[in-house]
């Protein structure tokens, strides 16, 4: 590409909110510097022609855990492809670093029960982002550090609370992390070992964080327990002084739906009393996450061979049959929620079961359902995904339309295989098409605010999320008429249709859907400073 370029032809939506307007955005050194009403004169300048095409600053997915990307051998192209230019990985609690050396292979095991092995020299978050550096970036960078892996390099995957010397490594820890280049602090609260955590010390750790990182979480509950997760993650935005991420809002179970008025409407009570807080969402009623979320807490305690273990023990499964049907107190009961025939295996080591339901499981072993899950957790030593048919489409469009709702697609990590999550290849275009064309939700200048300007405001990323001077020239081309996303639930490994090309600090990396083999990304670091 040259030096000195104009995009020429485009109706161009700045991501501010505003409607698109005709316009020429003139791009030197990889940044934009001038947009100018449209016209034939350009001078001496070398001409892109976007006629008939609508362009926008490059898509930011805030929730994403393409951690191990730069790791692959091949290009992770599942984003980039539908625009996005820049991820924040390391959320829900699981980022692949820091780690302790008497804790290493503790936190490998558990990692691969969402991730592909990952082989890196080191131990500390700088290390691990030395070597993401030299290996390079498909889309920039943003990391997160996961509470969840900082509590396995203080103390494991104990059940209790940490004692004060462990609480202290913690915040050391996410303090050299964030020293490093983290954008803030992530917390699963679903899963070990955050589960076992209580308020007090996730208080304790976000307190440590800078006035402008943020605080993002996978909160407690999002069934039965939704509203009082919701306040925890207040409390702890508002007792700690941080700015808060709620992800992936939704009300999850038939009997939860309708809750996402209540909880948007704590949240802007409490955005009121001056808690910076937000939230993403993902467009499709269907959840996605690791297989073992189905087992109570008091399975997941301590190592792999631990959880193995009780799913070998009759006594153990017996009391897992009880806990599901029953239920245990403060647990979200996937099952409760979704019924087996609404849990479709989606991934496993050996690809076994996968575009199957639980119920088919049990069906084609001859075995109660409950006994199913335990042999494919068994078969696959705990590497299994779901996706769980769990929301409505009305608390959807709630959470969707929502000023201070990002879009984030939460794909599983790539280089899996089976068949994940249709999030993963199309959330960005089936937003443009079903809830802006289709279903109209948000106006597709708004639909693209929520993508580019408000994360990168929100999120502190560097120069992105506009088409103006000064920022750099990463850019999506799309045709606003035919852009949508292709997969399903049951085949979704399809790349979107209507994205003719996407920019990364000037230089074209997609063009007509197909990533053309160069990694243009970098690792970013926080922008501390609020853009007026």
């Amino acid at each position: 590409m040259p030096t000195k370029l104009v995009i020429a032809g485009a109706q161009v939506l700045d991501g501010t909110g505003a409607a698109a307007t005709p316009a020429d955005v003139y791009i030197a050194e990889g940044t934009i510097q001038e947009v100018r009403p449209a016209s034939d004169n350009h001078g001496a300048w070398d001409v892109l022609d976007a006629s008939g095409l609508t362009l926008a600053p490059g898509f930011i997915d805030v929730h994403s855990h393409a951690d191990n990307a730069p790791f692959l051998p091949e290009h992770d192209t599942s984003k980039i492809r539908q625009g996005v230019t820049t991820e924040v990985v390391g959320n829900c609690g699981f980022s692949l670093a820091p780690r302790a050396p008497e804790q290493a292979g503790l936190l490998a095991a558990f990692s691969q029960r969402l991730f592909p092995p990952v082989d890196w020299p080191g131990h500390t978050f700088a290390e691990f982002l030395h070597e993401a550096d030299r290996r390079g970036y498909v889309t920039n960078y943003a990391p997160l550090v996961g509470h969840g892996t900082l509590r396995i390099a203080a103390m494991g995957m104990e059940a209790r609370k940490p004692t004060r010397a462990e609480q202290e490594k913690m915040g050391s820890l996410l303090e050299e992390s964030l020293a490093a280049g983290a954008f803030g602090l992530s917390s699963g609260l679903i899963y070990p070992p955050g589960l076992f955590s209580d308020t007090e010390e996730l208080i304790r750790l976000a307190e440590r964080l800078p006035r402008q990182r943020l605080y993002t979480s996978h909160i407690r509950g999002e069934g039965d327990h939704l509203e009082e997760s919701v306040a925890e993650a207040l409390r702890i935005g508002e007792e700690a002084g941080c700015r808060v991420q709620i992800s992936h809002h939704k009300a999850a179970g038939k009997s939860n739906w309708g809750k996402t008025k209540a909880t948007l409407r704590m949240i802007a009570e409490a955005r009121a009393r001056g808690v910076e807080v937000d939230q993403d969402v993902y467009p499709y009623t269907a959840s996605s996450t690791m297989l073992t979320a189905t087992l109570p807490p008091s399975f997941l305690a301590g190592s792999e061979e631990d959880v193995l273990g009780r799913l070998q023990d009759p006594a153990s499964v017996i009391a897992l049959k009880r806990a599901i049907a029953e239920g245990v107190e403060g647990w979200e009961n996937h099952v409760a929620n979704s019924g087996w025939d609404g849990i479709l295996i989606s991934t496993t080591a050996d690809h076994r079961f996968e575009g199957m339901t639980l119920a088919e499981v049990a069906q084609v072993l001859h075995v109660d359902p409950v006994d199913g899950l335990a042999h494919v957790l068994l078969r696959e030593r705990l590497r299994a995904s779901m996706i769980l048919f769990i929301m409505s489409e009305d608390d959807l469009q709630r959470v969707l339309s929502d000023e201070h709702t990002m879009i984030g697609s939460d794909g599983l990590p790539p280089g899996l295989g089976g068949k994940p999550h249709p999030r993963l290849f199309g959330t960005f275009p089936r937003v443009l098409s079903r809830y802006v064309r289709e279903i109209p939700v948000l106006s597709l200048a708004e639909a693209v605010r929520k993508m580019t300007s408000l994360p990168a405001e929100k999120f502190r990323i560097p120069a992105r999320g506009l088409v103006t001077p000064g920022m750099v020239a990463d850019i999506v081309a799309f045709e606003a008429d035919t852009i949508r996303d292709v997969g399903d639930y049951r085949d979704p490994v399809h790349p979107p249709e209507g994205i003719r090309w996407v920019m990364q600090a000037g230089q074209v990396v997609v063009e007509s859907g197909r990533f053309l083999g160069r990694r243009a990304g970098t690792r970013l670091t926080p922008h501390d400073t609020i853009r007026s």
